[in-house]
C-alpha cells in the first residue's frame, strides 16, 4: 500500500505573450538494485532566474505524489501457478546452478561471519517465498565414502523473483559454522561445517549443486492481501522473511497488493549483527502503517529483569498486542535456531495464562487455523 503525499512545487506561468521557459530539468535520485533502478518521486527543479522581469509569474502547486515507487518484476508468469514447484531436482540429479556474488553482511564486531549469497539458476529451479533449497558441497562424505555430501538445506532469502528482479536468481542468507575446541580455544577446521564453509569460501562463477524447492510451512498466505503478519527470526532465520517483506514493500507485483501489517521480530547478538537492516528500516520509513521493525540485541540491551534480550523478551513486551493480532486471524512465523524455541513457547504459556488462556489449547486452534508456522534447524 503506497502513501500519497503532497508537495508544493514552484512553477513558473507565462504572463504576456512569452511562451518559453528557458531551461526546466527533472532531476531524480534514484537507488539502483543490479539493473533496475528504485526511484524516489521526481522532483521538478525549473530555473527562475530573471522571469519576472520577462512578464512570468511564480505560482504554486500541490502535485500527488507516491512515497515508495516499487521495481517491476518479470516474468509474471511465475505468479500463475497454484501450487508452489516442490522438489524439481532431487539429490541424485541436482541442478548445476552458478554462484553470482557472496557478500558479508555482518560488521566486525559480529560474532561470527554471515554472507549473502546470489545463485543463478537460469530460470530453471523456481520457488516461492518461504521455501528452501538443498546445496551438496563438493567431494565425498566421511562416513559414506565414495557418495556425495548428504544435502544441506538453506531458506531461501529472495522472492521468486530473485535480487535482480527476473525470476533467475535465489539468495542465500549462511552463517559460517566455526568449531573451536573447548580445551585449546583454537579454530579445529577439520569438525567446520563443510556446506557453510564452501559457500561462504564460494566465488563468482563457481559451480552449486542445488537441488529443491522444498517446504509448504512457510509459504506466505496471500488469500487476504489485508492480513497481519508476525515474524519471529534469530539470526539467519530472517531469510524467508526478508522474502516477504520485499514481495510486500520492494517488488510491484500487479497479483499481490499488500494493506496489511507485518511485524518484524529479530534476535541477533549486536548491532554489527544485524541482517537486512538498511532494507528494513526503509520500509519502516516508507510505510510506517504497514510495517513494525522491533531488534532484540542480546549483547547490547537488558531485558526488564536486567538478563540479556532475547526475542522473547520483545515478544513479552508486546504480549498483549500480539494476543489480540493473534485473535484477529494473524498469522504468526518463527524462523532461526530450534534452541529459540522452548523460550519463546514458555513466554507465551507464560501470557496466556496471565490472559486466563490454557495455551495449549489456543496453541492447538491456532494449528487448526493454518496460523502457526515453524522452521527451525
Amino acid at each position: 500500500m503506497a502513501h500519497s503525499t503532497f508537495s508544493q512545487v514552484a512553477v513558473a506561468v507565462p504572463v504576456g505573450n512569452d511562451l518559453s521557459v528557458k531551461r526546466s530539468v527533472f532531476k531524480t535520485n534514484s537507488l539502483r538494485f543490479h539493473d533496475k533502478s528504485w526511484s524516489p518521486v521526481s522532483a521538478l527543479n525549473l530555473n527562475l532566474r530573471g522571469t519576472r522581469a520577462r512578464g512570468w509569474q511564480t505560482v504554486c502547486m500541490s502535485v500527488p505524489q507516491t512515497s515508495a515507487p516499487k521495481v517491476s518484476v518479470a516474468p509474471l508468469d511465475l505468479e500463475d501457478a497454484k501450487e508452489p514447484p516442490l522438489n524439481i531436482y532431487k539429490p541424485k540429479s541436482p541442478y548445476t546452478a552458478t554462484i553470482v556474488s557472496v557478500e558479508r553482511l555482518v560488521g566486525p564486531k559480529a560474532p561470527g561471519e554471515t554472507c549473502h549469497i546470489v545463485i543463478d539458476h537460469g530460470g530453471n529451479v523456481p520457488y516461492w517465498e518461504g521455501q528452501s533449497y538443498g546445496v551438496i558441497p563438493p567431494g565425498e562424505n566421511p562416513k559414506k565414502p565414495g557418495n556425495p555430501h548428504n544435502v544441506r538445506l538453506y531458506s531461501i532469502a529472495s522472492t521468486r523473483y530473485g535480487d535482480s528482479f527476473d525470476g533467475k536468481t535465489a539468495s542465500l542468507c549462511v552463517r559460517r559454522a566455526v568449531y573451536y575446541d573447548p580445551e585449546t580455544g583454537k579454530e579445529d577446521p577439520l569438525k567446520n561445517g563443510v556446506c557453510s564453509n564452501f559457500l561462504c569460501d564460494s566465488k563468482p562463477g563457481d559451480k552449486v549443486q542445488i537441488t529443491g524447492p522444498s517446504g509448504k510451512i512457510m509459504l506466505l498466505p496471500e488469500d487476504d492481501p489485508n492480513a497481519t503478519h508476525i515474524m519471529i527470526a534469530t539470526g539467519t532465520g530472517v531469510a524467508p522473511f526478508r522474502g516477504y517483506l520485499r514481495r510486500m514493500f520492494m517488488e510491484s507485483v500487479p497479483t499481490f497488493k499488500f494493506g496489511g501489517l507485518a511485524w518484524l521480530f529479530l534476535g541477533v547478538a549486536n548491532v554489527d549483527s544485524l541482517l537486512y537492516d538498511d532494507e528494513f528500516s526503509k520500509y519502516l520509513k516508507d510505510y510506517p502503517e504497514n510495517f513494525r521493525y522491533d531488534r532484540a540485541l542480546s549483547r547490547e540491551q537488558k531485558n526488564k529483569s536486567g538478563g540479556k534480550m532475547y526475542v522473547q523478551d520483545k515478544i513479552e513486551e508486546y504480549s498483549d498486542e500480539i494476543f489480540k493480532l493473534l485473535d484477529g486471524g494473524a498469522h504468526i512465523y518463527f524462523c532461526g535456531l530450534k534452541g529459540m524455541m522452548p523460550g519463546i513457547q514458555d513466554t507465551l504459556k507464560k501470557v496466556a495464562e496471565q490472559r486466563g488462556e490454557k495455551w495449549e489449547e489456543k496453541l492447538s486452534q491456532l494449528k487448526k487455523n493454518k496460523q502457526w508456522h515453524v522452521e527451525v534447524y
